[in-house]
């Protein structure tokens, strides 16, 4: 009995594995793309970008989980993944279209600007994990 269920361990291992890596390349890529330096400022307490960063974070996390629940193998769960985070960086590149001092009215710590952002990345998320389940 202990043995059946310990042989979905390497498919666990190995699904959650790659959610890690696509997600700090999500990260990775998201930070790249944002004129602020997020760990910086949340390390000067910086609550506006600690909320944006971790928005970003959960906005992407939901539909990776999504596409882990419902992926037919690691293939179709990595392309899914991809498509999730692309969704999300379309979303702060669309966002910084109708407010283009965002980011610099995050590194001075706005926070109502920085809470409409997060809002609408974790909306994107749970649209687009929503959308994954096929």
């Amino acid at each position: 009995m202990i043995i059946a269920t310990l042989s979905g361990l390497v498919p666990f291992l190995v699904y959650f594995g790659t959610a890690l890596f696509l997600l700090m390349l999500f990260m990775s890529i998201y930070m790249r793309l944002t004129p602020n330096d997020e760990i910086a400022l949340i390390k000067d307490n910086n609550a506006a970008a600690s909320v944006v960063l971790s928005a970003a974070f959960i906005g992407f996390s939901i539909p990776l989980a999504s596409a882990a629940a419902n992926s037919v193998n690691l293939v179709d769960f990595i392309v899914w993944g991809l498509v999730a985070g692309i969704a999300q960086l379309l979303v702060f590149l669309v966002f910084r279209r109708f407010y283009p001092l965002v980011s610099e009215r995050i590194s001075q710590g706005e926070i109502a600007v920085s809470i409409k952002l997060a809002g609408l990345s974790v909306t994107v998320g749970l649209l687009n994990a929503a959308c994954l389940t096929y």
